[in-house]
């Protein structure tokens, strides 16, 4: 049976220097072994896992120097404290070159030795933690958390793989809801990035007139409110990935500085004369047409093209409607586990209508229908009235066109009752109802502006 995770293993050759420094430290509250010999520590430390070592510098066979070196290469996450009555600062700048913790003279203060082995130990601890936390983002981030069997999510799947390795910058194109940020976070968690950090920022989120200082940083006294320096997103995200998500919204007087950025890998802080330089692969998102926005002057071309070196277009959920019954008992599972309820599937007829459904929203949109579907059922399964009245009334699209026929509709009631229709299924998104219609939201705009006055005069 393994040992506690917070245990202290004490190293002297003098059994007197041992049972006093475990007293000590089990007044203060720690979990202690000991060991007489540098040989006799590493055979206790193959068998369980101990925080914190605390050893003598001078001892019979195993030096404390050795017996440091030979824990750091096999047991690096433990820190280790050295003790000696014969110090120097030479001994104590050699044992922190090679990865002591802390370095105490002897005779040992009980104080001291107690707040330094706890300071040691909550350190590990942490340490231990955020290793445990990084290999749990990294297992939600896999290839795996991707799901899908169809072949355009297949060839996302390929492609994606291909490029962890590059440093270059990627574009991932796709509707709302498709699942961008999660191909930028497998991307990042699967490439040699993946100890550095992954800062998400979404451009159209933060205002205007704060996302320069967000980005890029600003010193003090750069305006108002700058009361000190602060690094800005590309410093944080050094060594690691910046996710810019919805980069058509940056605006046009950021873009030339992002340009720079990308190009000379050095930034200048608002209000700052010096450039520092930044080492962040960037992977951008959008949910629009880059290429239409460079025509119309809206997004610069030359920024279009150092973002653009890799493109990850990412598959609406209409296109890809195979994946449909993985992704429903993926969401399921999610779901009914938390809420403690025995939701095991759906039944066909709920299934179909699913399968039927035009999903606008994408696989985000799935999601919050099963999440729905969970919390409202009654039983072991989710029954068509479980699902929002958008996804039961879909096939009433179909009716629409057998009915204008039969009331002998003109094509402009039709086009003004579809128009209306669509913007129900997507809740008042203009955005997803245009890429539906097959037109840009300018169109979409015109559109309704005519409806509203069709109904002024109705």
């Amino acid at each position: 049976m393994e040992a506690p995770a917070d245990q202290i293993l004490i190293v002297d050759d003098e059994p007197e220097m041992c049972a006093l420094l475990s007293d000590v430290l089990r007044d203060a509250g720690c979990v202690v072994e000991t060991a007489s010999s540098g040989e006799q520590a590493l055979a206790r430390m193959g068998e369980r896992d101990f925080a914190a070592v605390i050893t003598d510098l001078n001892m019979k066979g195993m030096p404390g120097l050795t017996l440091l070196r030979e824990i750091k290469r096999l047991h690096p996450d433990t820190n280790v404290i050295i003790m000696t009555a014969f110090g120097s600062i030479e001994s104590a700048i050699e044992a922190m070159k090679q990865g002591a913790y802390d370095y105490v003279m002897k005779p040992v203060k009980s104080e001291e030795i107690a707040l330094i082995t706890q300071k040691a130990v909550r350190e590990a601890l942490l340490r231990k933690e955020l290793l445990w936390l990084r290999r749990a983002v990294e297992k939600e981030y896999s290839f795996n958390q991707i799901l899908g069997k169809s072949k355009p999510v297949q060839a996302v799947f390929e492609l994606i793989r291909r490029i962890t390795p590059s440093p270059s910058n990627v574009l991932i194109t796709g509707e709302s809801g498709t699942g961008k940020e999660l191909v930028a976070r497998a991307i990042h968690y699967n490439s040699p990035r993946a100890q550095g950090p992954f800062i998400p920022v979404n451009c159209a989120a933060i205002p205007e007139h704060l996302l320069e200082s967000e980005m890029f940083g600003h010193v003090k006294g750069a305006f108002t409110d700058a009361k000190s320096d602060r690094k800005g997103l590309f410093e944080e995200a050094q060594g690691g990935t910046l996710f810019l998500d919805e980069i058509s919204e940056l605006p046009m007087s950021l873009q030339a500085k992002l340009l720079r950025a990308l190009q000379e890998k050095e930034i200048r802080r608002v209000g700052g004369v010096r450039s520092i330089s930044v080492d962040a692969r960037v992977i951008a998102a959008t949910n629009l047409d880059l290429t239409g926005q460079v025509k119309a002057k809206q997004f610069r071309e030359d920024l279009y093209y150092r973002l653009n070196v890799i493109e990850v277009p990412m598959p609406p959920l209409r296109e890809r409607t195979e994946d449909i019954p993985l992704l429903v008992m993926h969401f399921i599972k999610k779901y009914a586990e938390p809420m403690k309820k025995p939701v095991g599937g759906l039944t066909e007829g709920a299934l179909a209508l699913l399968m039927d459904y035009a999903w606008p929203g994408n696989v985000r949109e799935l999601e919050n229908v099963i999440e729905r579907g969970v919390t409202l059922t009654r039983g072991d399964k989710i029954v068509p009235e479980d699902l929002p009245q958008a996804v039961r009334g879909d096939s009433g699209d179909r009716q629409m066109v057998e009915e204008a026929a039969e009331k002998t509709r003109t094509l402009a009631e039709v086009e003004r009752a579809y128009i209306l229709r669509v913007l129900e299924k997507t809740a008042g998104n203009k955005y997803q109802a245009a890429q539906i219609l097959g037109i840009d939201r300018k169109t979409l705009y015109r559109k309704l502006e005519e409806i509203e006055k069709h109904r002024s005069r109705t």
